[in-house]
């Protein structure tokens, strides 16, 4: 359970990240990046405290290939602790089976895709960072900064979101202040950024992430199928 009496809502995110780390005493610790902007600015503030933070990326086999070259520059000029977490199966071997699921039960994809081989990753850690913001999208509004969760296995955990109050101004600036490369698929009017065949680019002035899917969804499962206890 969360440790009483702190109140995590009025630390920075620095401060957060650094009071994690002393907690946890750097073990146990993970963040979950799809190496978009938010995920990039926890990194580069977890590196100053953990410099080889396990870096947890769902692998699904359907990612832009702009994002995975991204991915893959980052990993090296940064030395990051990759973990790719990877399905049971190859993409030919999914779509030998089940078809275009992401385009008849997108849901069910995500489960089998992204949520199954996290869920998987994650039992080694008993802290998950992530770039979580509550301006993101209605289903995020209510996040915490820590909260307590568990996943299907029962593990307990807690989640940390260093970012859940900042809006997507102060995350940009951040990230141009200390030199973070930029994606290039935002330049290209991307502002949520997934699977390939589930991420459009959105509306002007539309949610940020009411590309994906279709509009029909707006989570994959990632930050849903874990509870909160």
């Amino acid at each position: 359970m969360l440790e009483t009496g702190v109140d995590y809502e009025a630390m920075t995110a620095e401060a957060l990240v650094a009071r994690v780390l002393s907690d946890s005493g750097g073990v146990g610790v993970c963040l979950t990046s799809s190496f978009q902007t938010e995920d990039m600015v926890v990194l580069h503030i977890l590196r100053r405290f953990l410099r080889d933070v396990p870096v947890i990326f769902l692998e699904t086999g359907y990612h832009f290939k702009e994002l995975i070259a991204y991915r893959d520059r980052m990993v090296k000029e940064w030395g990051l602790n990759l973990v790719n977490a990877m399905p049971s199966t190859t993409v030919a071997e999914f779509e030998g089976q089940f078809g275009k699921l992401h385009i008849v039960q997108p849901t069910e994809c995500c489960r089998v895709r992204k949520v199954e081989p996290l869920m998987r990753s994650l039992e080694p850690f008993d802290w998950w960072f992530t770039g979580l913001r509550r301006e993101q999208s209605p289903t995020r509004a209510g996040l915490k900064k820590v909260e307590d969760h568990r996943t299907p296995t029962g593990k307990q955990m807690k989640k940390v979101s260093v970012l859940a109050d900042w809006d997507w101004a102060r995350v940009t600036k951040y990230a141009e202040t200390e030199g973070i490369p930029r994606l290039e698929l935002y330049d290209r009017g991307y502002t949520s950024i997934g699977c390939e065949p589930c991420t459009a680019i959105p509306e002007a002035g539309a949610d940020p992430r009411s590309g994906r899917w279709g509009g029909k969804k707006l989570e994959c499962g990632i930050h849903t199928f874990s509870e909160k206890s």
